[in-house]
């Protein structure tokens, strides 16, 4: 049974995958057939002017690419703009492989999506066919069959057994048909072999000055939450000590009322120092792991929270902490900012990526630059070279998708 589960998961992404591919393959398709236009109206010179137009097409649509490869594996860096001049952009390598791209995509791409969806809608179709057999002409035939001359139940659970073949074709070469689709594009899409790095190295760049800042903002919260709390407690703690101590001979009743009040104080400050303990890494990361985590998470939101993790192995302790603040700050501006009814918290491991998604039902209209802590997510995520999308439609939903690195 378990088996199964796996299998059905598998090829419910592999579907998902597909179709996604689907769009960009469609996409594809028709900036192939602009190119084709292009190219024969070039003949009399008129496509010359056409062509810059055509090639930011294929940039835009070879970016949407990247960033759909990019959510299911290893990140396809974005190149620069297209080079300036006809010539010059006809010489760019990465323009060309993105022209082979669009017509491989556009043609196999499209083919390989286009089949995947109609698998499963033949299964439905057919295995559905002994209900609605009747309402069909027995000369009709089945569906999709018409020389297959229909005469009662028999022959129609017979096209249901046809549909169970058509579902368990779908299950086993989905999987197969996500690696062709996405195959040129991730052998065409990447920077060449020998190109220039320097994208690489500004994203570089802008991470480790992200990780410092992310850093000395992290350090400001602690020595705030130690300065602001903590150490006034244990102030207070040591006042009241030395007045303790004073009344002792005086007043033996008022050092008892004395001494209560500063046990009192000595009790808040060690919940506020295990408060900034638990920010600086949380104990039951290690007691619990990240689904244990989460779910203390999920169990304390005010606002009712579905949690589902798929994490078979253990990750890194700083990925599993960034999850968990991930998740942590975005519950919090759900509950403060959203007016949602419901969140749901999806977290996996995808190859070497973790993969967390935030989904609440809410108001929407979220805005990094509103002091709400998503720039404080942002900056997290990407100091640990990770990467986060944020969709938020005025009227809702809010979608956080945030995917982390997690190697072996």
């Amino acid at each position: 049974m378990e088996y199964v589960r796996r299998r059905f998961r598998v090829a419910v992404a592999a579907l998902e995958h597909l179709v996604g591919g689907l769009g960009t393959a469609v996409l594809a398709l028709g900036t192939l057939l602009g190119t084709l236009v292009v190219a024969a109206a070039c003949v009399g010179g008129v496509g010359l002017l056409l062509v810059p137009g055509l090639l930011q097409a294929v940039r835009s649509v070879a970016d949407r690419e990247r960033t759909r490869l990019s959510r299911w594996g290893t990140p396809i860096p974005a190149p620069g703009p297209v080079p300036a001049g006809v010539r010059a952009a006809l010489r760019d390598p990465v323009v060309r492989r993105e022209l082979r791209w669009v017509a491989v995509h556009g043609t196999l791409g499209f083919g390989a999506g286009l089949l995947a969806l109609v698998l499963p809608i033949y299964a439905v179709q057919d295995m559905t066919f002994p209900l609605w057999y009747r309402l069909v002409p027995p000369e009709a035939g089945a569906p999709g069959i018409g020389w297959w001359h229909i005469d009662g139940l028999g022959d129609a659970l017979a096209v249901a057994v046809l549909g169970v073949g058509w579902l368990l074709l779908a299950v086993t070469t989905g999987p197969a048909l996500a690696r062709i689709q996405a195959r040129s594009g991730r052998r065409l899409l990447p920077p060449p072999p020998g190109f220039d790095l320097s994208l690489r190295v500004a994203e570089l760049t802008a991470t480790r000055a992200a990780a410092l800042d992310a850093h000395a903002v992290e350090l400001r919260r602690i020595e705030r939450s130690l300065h602001d709390g903590t150490q006034n407690r244990l102030v207070a703690v040591n006042v009241l000590l030395g007045a303790a101590r004073r009344a002792v001979r005086r007043d033996p009743d008022r050092a008892d009322e004395i001494l209560e009040r500063a046990q009192d104080a000595a009790e808040q400050a060690l919940g506020e120092l295990r408060t900034v303990v638990r920010g600086i890494l949380p104990p039951v990361l290690g007691d619990r792991g990240l689904a244990g985590a989460l779910a203390g998470l999920a169990a304390e939101c005010a606002v009712p929270c579905r949690l589902s993790v798929d994490v078979d192995v253990r990750c890194a302790a700083s990925v599993e902490a960034t999850a968990y603040f991930v998740v942590a700050e975005a519950l919090t501006n759900v509950v403060r900012h959203s007016g949602a009814d419901g969140v749901e918290v999806v977290v996996r491991r995808e190859r070497d990526r973790l993969l967390v998604t935030i989904t609440d039902d809410g108001r929407g209209d979220a805005d990094e630059t509103r002091g709400s802590g998503l720039t404080g997510i942002r900056r997290r995520v990407e100091a640990y070279d990770g990467r986060m999308t944020l969709t938020s439609p005025p009227g809702g939903p809010t979608r956080m998708h945030v995917e982390l690195p997690c190697g072996s």
